[in-house]
């Protein structure tokens, strides 16, 4: 595996007006968890941004590739550690892609993948030893990577200053387009469990509001974000909607929690299906034009234990 030092760049909203870029889009059924993986051609090779959930479905995603184009897919780019954006990379190493993600990324993929592992399997979803091997990184960086393309263009894969959705956060430029994982959703649900810390789901808003707020400083108003669920958004609209959408989730998780009694008590016993249910619920009332409600179901339950343990009176 190559270390890759810091590189220092220039802010993205000083540099030239970026150049347009095609961007292909490939998204699982909700046996991916909708997922969007995206895929660009400089005419020689083909990256390929995060890599889905099962090695089925990237391997589809590889078919859709070569149907398409020529251009060999040379380099995966993981933009942060979530099972569907690394499950799947495997299935490109073998076809011959080069996995690069940033230091702090590939720190994290163990502890996700056996907290998702046990999951899934005590879950019934897999059978032991059925779920997806976890990867190894063949190029890891720090601070900043740039990736000449043959096209003319420059791949820049930075590291925000703060996690987003999970503990650390990619984001990938070139041209006009920025790949930015689950660290946004294109008015869709977001899912809320957090990073996996010391085998604890740990949510942190503040972080991930601050990792907005810094891709909107970066970007170029005239960039188009690219997220991990539902549709592409110009830059500033995509930051706005996904901090009024956080904002207004966490009061409602809270809202929903005042209602128990003891919300430790409640989240631990057969309320608990009641409880997401009725977050979901609120959440799509609140958010009528937003597709996906069901993440929320399955994923807020991180940011509901955070409040309950918080708030209650044990």
């Amino acid at each position: 595996m190559r270390h890759l030092p810091f590189v220092a760049l220039l802010p993205f909203a000083i540099a030239c007006a970026p150049a347009p870029v095609t961007v292909n889009t490939f998204t699982s059924g909700a046996d991916g968890f909708d997922t969007s993986s995206y895929w660009i051609d400089s005419g020689e090779e083909v990256i390929v941004f995060d890599a889905q959930f099962l090695p089925s479905l990237a391997q589809e995603l590889l078919a859709e590739i070569t149907a398409a184009t020529d251009s060999p897919v040379t380099t995966v780019v993981v933009t942060h550690p979530n099972p569907d954006k690394f499950n799947g990379a495997p299935v490109f190493q073998a076809a011959g892609a080069e996995l690069v993600m940033s230091e702090a990324t590939a720190a994290a993929l163990a502890e996700v993948h056996a907290y998702k592992e046990a999951y899934f399997v005590g879950a019934g979803m897999f059978g032991e030893g059925e779920y997806p091997a976890l990867p190894s990184p063949d190029t890891t960086f720090v601070g900043a990577l740039e990736l000449p393309l043959a096209d003319g263009n420059t791949l820049t894969l930075t590291e925000l200053s703060t996690g987003g959705v999970t503990t650390t956060q990619t984001v990938a430029t070139v041209g006009d387009a920025v790949f930015v994982g689950d660290l946004v959703a294109g008015r869709a649900h977001a899912w809320l469990e957090g990073g996996i810390v010391e085998g604890v789901a740990t949510p942190d808003l503040a972080a991930w509001d601050a990792a907005l707020a810094e891709l909107g400083a970066l970007a170029p108003t005239d960039t188009t974000v690219y997220p991990g669920r539902g549709a592409a958004l110009p830059v500033a609209d995509a930051v706005a909607e996904q901090r009024a959408y956080l904002t207004t989730m966490d009061e409602l998780v809270v809202e929903v929690l005042a209602t128990r009694e003891d919300p430790v008590a409640a989240l631990s016993g057969e309320d608990a299906a009641a409880i997401y249910g009725e977050i979901t619920e609120a959440g799509a009332a609140a958010f009528p034009e937003h597709s996906l409600s069901y993440l929320i179901t399955y994923g807020v339950y991180g940011l509901a234990w955070q409040h309950a343990l918080a708030t209650s009176p044990r």
